[in-house]
């Protein structure tokens, strides 16, 4: 779990800066960050044709993990030659990737004793390994730097050859037909004939879209506003995500689920009103105050989200429910919103935006070069020229609306009253958490 979301952490959260620092075009970023949700989409048909049905799971961890990591050493070779390559390199490596996420419970599940117990003992290394990640890049100083990719290629590929060292773990649907329907969940339409359930399908995809903004582009933001270690920066949002994890039942016990998805509907209004209000006058607090809010953003809203469906659905179709919401939300919510969020930045682009981000690069790296109050003057004028570039004002201020009506939507339509609510353990918060394989 470890290696597995160190790999992710290594490069996922400083694409942007470094695609940024190569002066790509918003749109260009939004595609890049557009393969996951593409690959995720995909995922459920590998898994359910092939890596269920013929092979062993160790196995299948090791080859994709292999093949994976050479897509990503190649990445920054491909953009030499010519960006599109950048692109199907990075898509190659998604593609093999995200198969892996599932794969890595369902080898874990086989050989507990007590998963609800065990589970998250194992699973929160997952969490520190994407912190981990961040520290070392952003320590090694390759927060824009395609260094990234080697190192999140070396731990892909030492965690493909560990995986052949994994307990046996036998192909879990071996003889069983693969069905379309089964992969993608649909069985759960029958449930969109209840009206809270459809609202609340509806305003999970739609608040996908202005999520995808922060994975996008809030790493590029950082670095503009005058924060040097970028991925260490974003790995706050990751260390707040464990601690309202723990609270996450306290929550649950006063507020039930309907006010605990707008509570965290309510963190990303405010997550991009703080960023919004900060890009004039570059004020990191408020910054990181956005970045701290993801454990907010993230637990409060997937999570409960997954328990909501957990509850709501018959056990039949519980897995369905379960698999229909991740297309859903990480596959076409985020899909969409990635594209959305490159053409906001490219519209929010000034006319000579080259000239002022290449000023503001070479009054960076005068800046690197010095240290105390020298050194931050210096990265106080080159982020007031990243301002001037990009209005990064009316680029936050779009995904902040847009998620506050979403919240209106789902506070005046929807009605959790339908499922009995119950003392929520830290059992089915995990429960639910493990079925959340996005981006921690």
């Amino acid at each position: 779990m470890f290696l597995e979301f160190f790999l992710w952490g290594a490069w996922y959260v400083t694409m942007g800066p470094y695609l940024a620092n190569l002066n790509m075009s918003g749109s260009y970023i939004g595609w890049a960050y557009a393969l996951g949700p593409i690959a995720a989409i995909f995922s459920p048909f590998f898994l359910g044709m092939v890596a269920d049905r013929f092979f062993a799971t160790e196995r299948v961890l090791g080859v994709m993990h292999i093949i994976g990591a050479a897509a990503l050493a190649a990445a920054p070779l491909a953009m030499s030659v010519k960006p599109a390559l950048f692109l199907a390199a990075v898509l190659v490596h998604m593609l093999c990737y995200m198969p892996t996420l599932g794969l890595t419970n369902t080898l874990a599940f086989h050989h507990m004793t007590n998963q609800e117990k065990q589970f998250p003992l194992i699973r929160v290394w997952g969490t520190i390994g994407w912190i981990a990640a961040n520290w070392v890049i952003s320590k090694m100083g390759f927060d824009t730097d395609a260094s990234m990719f080697y190192v999140a290629a070396g731990a892909g590929l030492l965690l493909g050859i560990y995986s052949f060292s994994l307990p046996h773990t036998p192909p879990p649907a071996k003889g069983r037909a693969f069905s379309v329907r089964d992969a993608l969940g649909l069985d759960a339409l029958a449930l969109l004939g209840e009206r809270s359930f459809a609202v609340f399908v509806i305003c999970s995809f739609l608040i996908c879209i202005p999520l995808a903004a922060y994975y996008s582009f809030a790493g590029q933001f950082v670095g503009e506003v005058g924060f040097t270690e970028i991925a260490l920066t974003m790995s706050f949002g990751q260390i707040s995500e464990i601690f309202f994890m723990l609270v996450m039942p306290l929550f649950f016990a006063r507020l039930g689920v309907k006010y605990m998805l707008l509570v965290g509907m309510l963190a990303w209004v405010v997550r991009y009103g703080l960023f919004s209000a900060a890009a004039d006058d570059m004020v990191r607090w408020m910054v990181l105050g956005g970045i701290i809010l993801h454990g907010i953003c993230y637990d409060f809203f997937f999570v409960t989200g997954f328990i909501y469906v957990d509850k709501k659905a018959d056990k039949k179709i519980r897995g369905a429910a379960q698999g229909f919401l991740v297309l859903v939300t990480q596959g076409l919510g985020m899909f969409l919103g990635a594209k959305v969020a490159g053409w906001l930045v490219d519209r929010a682009r000034a006319d000579d935006a080259e000239r002022l981000i290449a000023e503001a690069a070479a009054l960076k790296e005068r800046a690197s070069q010095l240290s105390g109050q020298a050194a931050d003057q210096l990265l106080r004028e080159a982020g007031a020229l990243y301002m001037q570039a990009i209005d990064w004002q009316q680029v936050w201020l779009v995904p902040c609306i847009f998620a506050a009506v979403v919240m209106v939507i789902f506070f005046l339509f929807f009605n959790a009253r339908s499922v009995q609510e119950g003392e929520i353990t830290e059992e089915q918060v995990a429960e639910a958490a493990e079925q959340v394989d996005a981006t921690p």
